[in-house]
């Protein structure tokens, strides 16, 4: 994106939320993993969810995809209640949870072909869908292997690929990079930056010299609550890093 941040701000603003949390709060027994967690995410943002480990990343973006109900609040994919119209809200949405699950016996191809009739995708559909994502994810030298034989790095291109199957509009993907290579990471980033070029990311990671790389805003959770919300460069002025400002913002440096 160019020009100013109040024109970039304006641009933003007149989209389209695509993504929505309005005061998420969940309660497991008596704890509270999120607390009135409020935010959005417009058509075309790739936005980086940060904190500490069980601050809420995960659990906050379970509800988003409808895998749990809140507690109280609303959860939106695409404007849809994620508690009360998640086929719907699903039909928006690609979710690649951490060490996302798949199927070690298959193939690549086979898996894909698995998921896309489970999609409900058919005949010539199918089989175009099938080649654009195994094209997209560079999955064409490992297509015929059993995917249990396959590195860290490929296992998590196999796992975006059948994610981006129905064409989602919204991507919603924790930790993609978590335990892979140098070399690994690099690919699955070049690969996340080429699909925030015409979808809506919500990207939970801990490599925050990845979050500078791929994303135009941050936000950061602690202890449940979401403490900040805006553009990284407004963090990182005058050359503070962001590890300075994650420490800061989280953990003992923010109390």
């Amino acid at each position: 994106m160019t020009g100013s941040k109040d024109e970039v701000s304006n641009v933003v603003t007149a989209s389209i939320a695509m993504i929505e949390a309005e005061g998420l709060t969940k309660y497991f027994g008596d704890f509270a993993a999120i607390r009135d967690v409020s935010f959005r995410v417009y058509r075309g943002e790739v936005v980086a969810f940060l904190g500490p480990n069980g601050a809420g990343k995960s659990t906050t973006m379970k509800i988003l995809t409808g895998y749990l109900a809140p507690s109280s609040g609303v959860a939106r994919i695409a404007g849809h209640d994620m508690s009360v119209d998640r086929l719907a809200g699903s039909a928006h949405l690609g979710y690649l949870p951490e060490n996302g699950p798949l199927y070690l016996d298959m193939t690549p191809r086979a898996l894909l072909n698995f998921f896309a009739e489970a999609r409900g995708l058919t005949g010539l559909r199918k089989r175009q869908r099938i080649e654009a994502v195994i094209e997209l994810c560079d999955l064409h030298a490992v297509v015929g292997k059993p995917i249990g034989k396959l590195s860290r790095g490929y296992r998590q291109r196999v796992g975006m690929a059948q994610v981006l199957l129905h064409e989602p509009d919204v991507l919603i993907l924790d930790e993609p990079t978590a335990g892979l290579d140098p070399n690994q990471i690099h690919e699955v980033r070049e690969t996340i930056r080429k699909l925030g070029q015409t979808k809506t990311i919500l990207l939970s990671t801990h490599i925050l010299q990845e979050v500078e790389a791929m994303a135009q805003r941050v936000l950061f959770i602690d202890e449940g609550r979401l403490v900040y919300d805006g553009p990284i460069d407004e963090l990182t002025t005058g050359g503070r890093r962001l590890d300075e400002c994650f420490r800061e913002l989280t953990g003992a440096g923010a109390r």
